[in-house]
């Protein structure tokens, strides 16, 4: 058996193991592609998530493509998808859910207004909470408070409140004196 039976004979396992090898090939021209076109436009920050974000497309377009070359029929493809697709929308509309809090975390992704090391005010109906952003996670975004506290605010409420993005450190409020209770005064 020569080796041109055998590529024959296994042509599903020498495409696949094509596209695995050109997996990084692709990688790096998207990301050379993209430092390109973005060249001292964006922070590096924003830049890390966009090569993140080509680097799940790029995936995710090749698994479809090795899946339809070893036979799965678009139509399951098609029902994945949209099977996906509702578990999103149910995502973004049930706000106590997990699911919520990942997809606000995706949101925020790619949205990249606030960054970890920017001051912050979340405005909640007539409250609000400042702080520096420490952290940025799949559930929450951690805030360092002017009073030194941590505030841990889940994603979901982040992406649906109004939120301030302010270009210096708050002023601290001085606290107010405490008032006087009513009634006569009590001789000292």
């Amino acid at each position: 058996m020569s080796i041109v039976d055998f590529i024959f004979a296994q042509y599903r396992l020498v495409i696949t193991l094509v596209v695995i090898l050109l997996f990084p090939i692709s990688i790096r021209l998207c990301k050379q592609l993209l430092s390109h076109l973005t060249k001292g436009k964006i922070d590096s920050h924003r830049q890390q998530r966009a090569e993140l974000l080509i680097r799940i497309i790029v995936a995710l377009l090749l698994t479809c493509l090795l899946l339809v070359f070893w036979g799965i029929e678009l139509k399951g493809l098609l029902v994945l998808g949209s099977s996906l697709f509702a578990m999103l929308g149910v995502a973004l509309f049930a706000g106590w859910s997990l699911l919520s809090n990942l997809t606000s975390f995706l949101i925020m992704f790619i949205q990249n207004d606030c960054r970890i090391g920017s001051w912050v005010r979340i405005i909640d109906g007539a409250n609000h909470i400042e702080g520096r952003i420490t952290e940025m996670g799949l559930m929450h975004v951690a805030l360092q408070h002017l009073d030194g506290h941590k505030v841990i605010y889940p994603n979901n409420l982040f992406v649906t409140r109004p939120v301030m993005i302010l270009e210096k450190a708050p002023v601290k409020v001085k606290e107010m004196p405490s008032k006087r209770p009513l009634g006569p005064k009590v001789p000292k």
